[in-house]
């Protein structure tokens, strides 16, 4: 027997549609904010990636999927998606458009990871990208977006919130951080010792604890921030509060990957075992620079869906659509035809085997359709078929002709 890859895993039953409910509660909310659906390539360049998420990373240094084709291209599968979507927007020129664009993605990413519960090697991701926006406020309406996706899936989360710094602010922090953490080297698992040399600011996100030990009495970036900075923080926190939106400040918050300024954030839940990021985000007004395009502000956000897929709870499914059975063999035909032309307008399953009533009903209860019609010989000699509402009880003999006409079929 051939099982899946590890850390891959099939995508059926109730968990399918768990999926397909929350991509539906979340394009929908996406698109009345303004976002378009956007679809990236799964293979991309590894450059790409070293570039923007960082040679500093664990994603650029133990867990991409990378090789080299048959054309003698470094390539990889995407290990997260914001990278994808800025190279898309620099391919199409649409940095030097000057105009603000909103996009919307969802699909699988990969890492090469130890796989554990809410976390594989194959994952999906929902992400929304904001460009050609550097006002604060929009960093809120991100959040509120993301805010009324888990309200409407009826999530509850925590959300942290925490500011990087820019351009002006970083460098005098980065000096005062990698002084407080070269005096604890001895203390610092290899990793964070790495990223002493590569980007200090990524060891606040070491999750060993031991490390988080010894950087409780770290530097905050928030007391080191700039005029600006500071005032778009501040901003942003009042906007959160004024609009009900409970967050706590963590000054350890940095993300994981080296892409962000200024605004960071994640939304946390504690219902999946130990406090875990379900969502997460920030500002990356350099990336699109960085990776050769116009200097563009930008902010968005991506959500884990398989983590978010533990925590949801499917509405009632209610009954729809038709089943269609037969009593007698000689009767298919008919009942293929009438099938087709349900089929123009509801959801059809059609049992080709032929059963007595009673097999049949409950066939359809199980299938959960709201109608069950059935034709058997004395049916097909009348020209008719019986059909049973299974919601309101009521069942009729009603003309196949009739039938037809009155659904307008």
């Amino acid at each position: 027997m051939i099982n899946p890859l590890r850390g891959m895993k099939d995508l059926a039953f109730e968990d399918a549609q768990k999926f397909e409910y929350f991509l539906e509660v979340a394009q929908s909310v996406a698109k009345r904010y303004g976002y378009a659906y956007l679809e990236t390539p799964i293979l991309e360049d590894t450059a790409l990636f070293k570039r923007s998420v960082g040679e500093s990373s664990d994603i650029v240094n133990k867990e991409m999927y990378q090789f080299t084709d048959k054309g003698g291209n470094d390539v990889c599968m995407r290990p997260e998606g914001t990278a994808g979507v800025v190279r898309f927007f620099n391919s199409n020129k649409l940095d030097r458009q000057q105009g603000k664009y909103k996009f919307f993605y969802h699909g699988p990413m990969f890492r090469y990871e130890r796989p554990q519960k809410g976390r594989l090697r194959e994952f999906h991701q929902f992400g929304c990208e904001s460009f050609g926006e550097a006002s604060v406020y929009e960093d809120y309406m991100v959040i509120e977006l993301l805010s009324r996706v888990f309200e409407e899936l009826n999530i509850g989360y925590t959300l942290e919130i925490n500011s990087l710094g820019c351009s002006e602010c970083m460098p005098t922090y980065k000096n005062n951080l990698v002084n407080f953490l070269d005096a604890k080297k001895e203390n610092l698992c290899e990793d964070c010792n790495r990223r002493i040399t590569t980007n200090p600011i990524r060891v606040l996100d070491c999750k060993n604890p031991n490390c988080q030990a010894e950087l409780k009495d770290a530097p905050k970036i928030t007391n080191s921030l700039c005029d600006s900075c500071e005032s778009d923080f501040n901003t942003l926190k009042t906007l959160l509060k004024q609009n009900g939106i409970t967050y706590s400040v963590n000054s350890n918050l940095v993300r994981g990957l080296d892409y962000y300024n200024k605004t960071a954030f994640e939304f946390v839940s504690s219902e999946i075992g130990a406090q875990s990021a379900i969502a997460g985000g920030g500002r990356y007004d350099k990336l699109v620079e960085f990776l050769d395009g116009k200097e563009t502000p930008a902010v968005g956000f991506a959500i884990g869906i398989e983590r978010v897929m533990e925590l949801i709870n499917l509405p009632e499914i209610q009954k729809s659509g038709y089943y269609i059975g037969v009593m007698d063999a000689i009767a298919l035909e008919k009942a293929i035809i009438v099938a087709k032309a349900l089929k123009a307008s509801e959801s059809v399953n059609i049992e080709y085997t032929a059963k007595k009533l009673k097999a049949h009903l409950k066939a359809a209860d199980k299938m959960n359709a709201r109608y069950c019609l059935v034709i058997g010989e004395n049916e097909l000699q009348n020209g008719t078929l019986w059909q049973k509402d299974l919601v309101e009880k009521a069942e009729d003999t009603i003309a196949i002709e009739e039938f037809l006409n009155r659904n307008k079929l």
